[in-house]
């Protein structure tokens, strides 16, 4: 063989395995993100803080995966979105997305209490329908506009607990939620729908104001947020004041009959949505686009930009104890920041943009979504989705102390009033996981110090004037042996404040 043929020998084979290789590499599937498998903990599952400060229990579950455990099966928890806790203490609602109800539940007994369908015809139910404002145009349909059934997403109590705000992921007809939504209102005292109010795309959000006049709704769907003025007593006054748009107003023509994902390049995607303990200002989470938080001020009813400085994906938001805190969905990571700090870059506002520093972080689960706090500020507690895991943050040092497995994969949280029960909501991930509601007993060594509140000092009044139950209805209750009992009741600051709720509720219901 001489040279030159040696040479094209070697081409030749560099050639073939070039395109072998090219070949193989568009073959290749385009990558997919990673989702753990779907984990279900079962009942009495324990995880204790290295100091011995923190102890979670998972206490009892509703659930419609199948699981095995007796007393579990609700086939009602269908894809739960969120969960509220009765800032009086005596019941919980869990919002069932797919399953268009919002489920209501007895705190003390985890009893069922009436089932709420979010499903609606014209005509038939016209009187509960607030007038309209004509801040949401309908530009896609035109007949039968109410007649549906609504997702309901997240919810807010007003009135003290009276009413309970469920804003609707979409009317079911509008497939690509480009059109006005909904949000109803549920009398907590008889569990029924009372008034329903237009919103506008896609709302997600709901939060009510310090004072107790104003309802913000944020909607993911265009980069809206609408305020409604709830100062009346009476349902039938309440009316929308002003839509806000942050920056831009996203341009919806989605096809009416192929659906698109929604979840995705919705502009900012407005998310976690808090008032300044003042009142004056609303802060408004931007989960996408370029990210950051945007400043509403509610006196004015103007929008005056967005505060960045944080990191990217935004997606719940509250204020305690002088600190705004952050879940960061994507990363896994709990933010905080002095509010002055952060209100003193939202008065420096430069063309709508400012940048707040000083930030504060620590790396929880990845997928980090709803997050609550205990009533003294001092742990954070944050549902991370892909971890299927519930996280505790000590605020002291902004560091985890630990975290004990949730049915995957939790989204939405809430926390009693006391700081000793946290329930998480399990949406689901395709036919993965999901379907589940877990409740936690938390045990502290040095139990968190409790402001006068609606929930307390109901308890307070009514242990007063009742006598308690017996040990064993206790551990019931809790799901413990009463041996196990007597030990959680010291969590909520002794026996009498606890059973207090409980004959407050059998005084309501007679």
């Amino acid at each position: 063989m001489n040279k030159k043929q040696l040479l094209l020998m070697v081409a030749t084979a560099m050639l073939t395995g070039s395109l072998q290789l090219s070949a193989q590499t568009q073959k290749k599937p385009a990558a997919k993100t990673t989702v753990p498998p779907a984990i279900h903990p079962t009942i009495g599952t324990e995880a204790t803080s290295a100091d011995g400060e923190v102890t979670i229990r998972l206490i009892a579950k509703k659930q419609n995966f199948g699981g095995k455990e007796p007393g579990t099966q609700d086939s009602d928890i269908h894809s739960p979105k969120s969960i509220n806790i009765h800032p009086d203490g005596t019941k919980y609602y869990v919002n069932s997305l797919e399953g268009c109800t919002t489920i209501s539940y007895d705190f003390r007994t985890n009893k069922k209490l009436r089932v709420i369908r979010h499903s609606f015809k014209e005509g038939r139910d016209d009187a509960l329908w607030a007038p309209s404002s004509g801040l949401y145009p309908w530009r896609h349909y035109t007949e039968d506009l109410n007649t549906f059934s609504g997702k309901p997403v997240e919810s807010t109590f007003s009135h003290e607990g009276r009413f309970l705000w469920v804003p609707y992921y979409r009317r079911t007809f509008d497939i690509n939620a480009q059109d006005p939504s909904a949000v109803a209102v549920i009398d907590t005292e008889t569990d029924s729908i009372v008034r329903l109010l237009e919103t506008g795309p896609l709302p997600k959000m709901i939060t009510t104001s310090p004072d107790g006049n104003l309802v913000a709704i944020s909607h993911w769907g265009n980069n809206t947020v609408g305020l409604i003025d709830i100062s009346s007593d009476n349902p039938k006054d309440w009316h929308h004041t002003k839509v806000l748009t942050v920056d831009y107003e996203l341009k919806l023509d989605f096809p009416l009959d192929e659906q698109v994902d929604r979840d995705n390049d919705s502009g900012y995607a407005l998310r976690g949505t808090v008032f300044t303990p003042d009142g004056r200002y609303l802060l408004v989470g931007c989960m996408g686009g370029g990210g950051g938080i945007a400043v509403i001020d509610t006196q004015t009813k103007e929008y005056l930009g967005r505060v960045m400085g944080m990191m990217a994906n935004v997606r719940h938001i509250l204020i305690s104890h002088g600190y705004l805190y952050l879940s960061i969905n994507r990363t896994g990571y709990v933010q905080r920041i002095a509010l002055d700090s952060f209100m003193q870059a939202a008065h420096q506002m430069k063309n709508k943009l400012a940048t707040a520093k000083g930030w504060e972080s620590c790396k929880v689960g990845a997928g980090a979504r709803t997050i609550s706090i205990t009533p003294d500020g001092r742990y954070v507690f944050a549902a991370c989705n892909l971890a299927s895991a519930l996280y505790v943050v000590d605020t002291k040092s902004m560091k985890v102390i630990t975290t004990i497995e949730v049915d995957s994969y939790p989204v939405g949280l809430d926390i009693s009033t006391d700081g000793c029960y946290v329930f998480t909501t399990s949406q689901g991930r395709g036919k993965e996981g999901g379907n589940a509601v877990n409740i936690f007993r938390v045990d502290y060594k040095h139990p968190p110090v409790v402001e006068k509140g609606i929930q307390m000092e109901a308890r307070r009044k009514a242990a007063a004037t009742q006598e308690p139950t017996d040990e064993e209805d206790d551990a019931k209750w809790l799901g413990l042996d009463s041996g196990t009992a007597t030990a959680a009741l010291a969590c909520t600051g002794g026996v009498l404040l606890i059973l207090g709720a409980t004959m407050l509720y059998r005084h309501m219901r007679n």
